[in-house]
């Protein structure tokens, strides 16, 4: 102990010079908008780096698994193939969505980061603003959702995962076309709320719950979960307990969804209110 304090006694000013500097750097910092976004810059590109390298041997030890994945996933694909089928000369069908006249384009992203047990659980993408990225894009995993991007730099960006207090999606039951504000509570990373569905609606357990497609930023139709529980709330709606069909423990490559036409709906929407 006697040697620990001599230690401490001979390098004292060296430790009030660096307590000085980690002060300035802070009034700095907070003080001036341009050295703050440079600063958060800064210490997302590092921490990236460092979530690169701690996933890498993630990534080597589950090659089995992921490999598994991958053939899943060319099994769905082949199998979506097969349902656009139709004759002997035509072997794909453009569908012309003049509707709701949306086009989407996808990219995919590897999570190097991600949280499940906060109130605001958050996920990093080893792509960024230099990969097409940007903000207000959708992200699922295997046709389900995960999440929404919220920060980007030049090459990673940041998800408010569906497992955040903050983010409400637009969902509706797939049956009946009954939608609502779906948002997590905090309780565990398999459920979720869904709230405003009126006690009419037809509701059972095991019905499937889709995003609406009402927003910007979700196309319509993406998996959610499946309605668990509900019970009577306030007299006149539901409160659905939700089964999220993301597991968001296993996360590993998502999609990024980016909404061509998003721009141009918000501000048409943003002119008329």
């Amino acid at each position: 102990m006697r040697s620990l304090l001599n230690f401490l006694l001979r390098i004292h000013f060296l430790l009030l010079f660096i307590l000085i500097e980690v002060f300035s750097i802070s009034l700095l910092v907070n003080r001036n908008s341009f050295h703050k976004a440079r600063f958060v810059n800064f210490t997302r590109q590092v921490a990236g780096n460092v979530f690169v390298k701690s996933n890498n041997l993630k990534q080597y030890l589950s090659l089995a698994e992921e490999n598994q994945k991958l053939t899943n996933e060319n099994n769905r694909l082949l199998n979506i193939i097969e349902s656009t089928y139709k004759s002997d000369e035509i072997f794909f069908r453009s569908v012309n969505d003049t509707i709701f006249n949306q086009r989407y384009k996808y990219t995919s992203a590897k999570i190097i980061n991600n949280s499940i047990n906060k109130k605001h659980n958050f996920i990093t993408l080893n792509k960024g603003r230099e990969q097409g990225l940007r903000p207000e894009m959708a992200v699922v995993s295997e046709g389900s959702i995960v999440g929404v991007i919220k920060g980007v730099s030049n090459n990673y960006s940041t998800v408010i995962s569906l497992l955040n207090l903050d983010l409400k999606i637009s969902s509706k039951i797939k049956k009946n076309g009954y939608f609502g504000s779906l948002m997590w509570e905090g309780q565990g990373y398999q459920t979720a709320i869904l709230n405003e569905i009126p006690l009419n609606a037809d509701v059972q357990v095991g019905d499937t719950i889709i995003t609406s497609g009402f927003s910007s930023i979700y196309p319509e139709g993406v998996l959610i979960g499946f309605i668990s529980d509900f019970t009577e709330k306030g007299g006149s709606f539901y409160e659905i307990k939700v089964k999220l069909s993301t597991d968001f423990k296993s996360l590993d490559n998502v999609n990024v969804i980016g909404n061509l036409l998003q721009t141009e709906k918000l501000n048409i929407e943003k002119q008329t209110e």
